[in-house]
């Protein structure tokens, strides 16, 4: 296993420590934890570029570790209000979708490269960034204004949205070259 690989296997095991933190409303610590995983994110895949060492298994690795983190974080803030609901369930159902469509493309034999767009690094990107500043509502109450949260929420649903549809626009496009 390669330096990339192991770091991602990292994120991957500190998705319970955040987990824990948030069911004990220990914010800080989650968003510590949240920080350090963030920052191993860009480290393995600027060690992956740099090393050369891009491999398959770093390749599933790397989604698995930001959804887990993501799905987590989000399941756990909407349960204690901290996220609302609606946009769990769509961040959620997003990373559903796009699992059953490569599920359903490896099923069929359709090759395909997991290689996300760059939208859905900025999903990615966005929803970390409001989990972030949920946190960070809660750490300091009166840092920032309520609505900029809302306005927060409704930007991250609109690119999640977007990104889902790009997925799946992409696989129907795969699935139609397949047949």
């Amino acid at each position: 296993m390669n330096i990339p690989n192991f770091i991602s296997l990292l994120r991957i095991l500190l998705v319970p420590v955040v987990v824990i933190f948030l069911m004990q409303c220990a914010y800080l610590k989650a968003l510590i934890v949240l920080i350090v995983s963030g920052f191993t994110d860009a480290l393995d895949g600027f060690l992956a570029r740099i090393l050369n060492q891009q491999t398959t298994l770093g390749a599933y690795l790397d989604p698995i570790a930001d959804k887990a983190l993501l799905a987590s974080c989000y399941i756990i803030l909407a349960i204690k209000g901290v996220l609302p609901g609606w946009l769990t369930v769509i961040v959620i159902s997003r990373d559903f979708i796009i699992m059953l469509g490569v599920a359903v493309l490896s099923l069929m034999s359709i090759p395909f490269e997991i290689r996300p767009a760059f939208i859905s690094k900025v999903t990615t990107a966005i929803q970390l960034m409001t989990v972030v500043f949920a946190l960070v509502f809660r750490i300091l109450p009166g840092a920032f204004d309520y609505q900029w949260m809302m306005f927060l929420h409704w930007l991250t649903a609109f690119f999640t949205i977007t990104s889902g549809l790009n997925y799946m626009f992409r696989k129907i496009k795969l699935n139609n070259a397949g047949i």
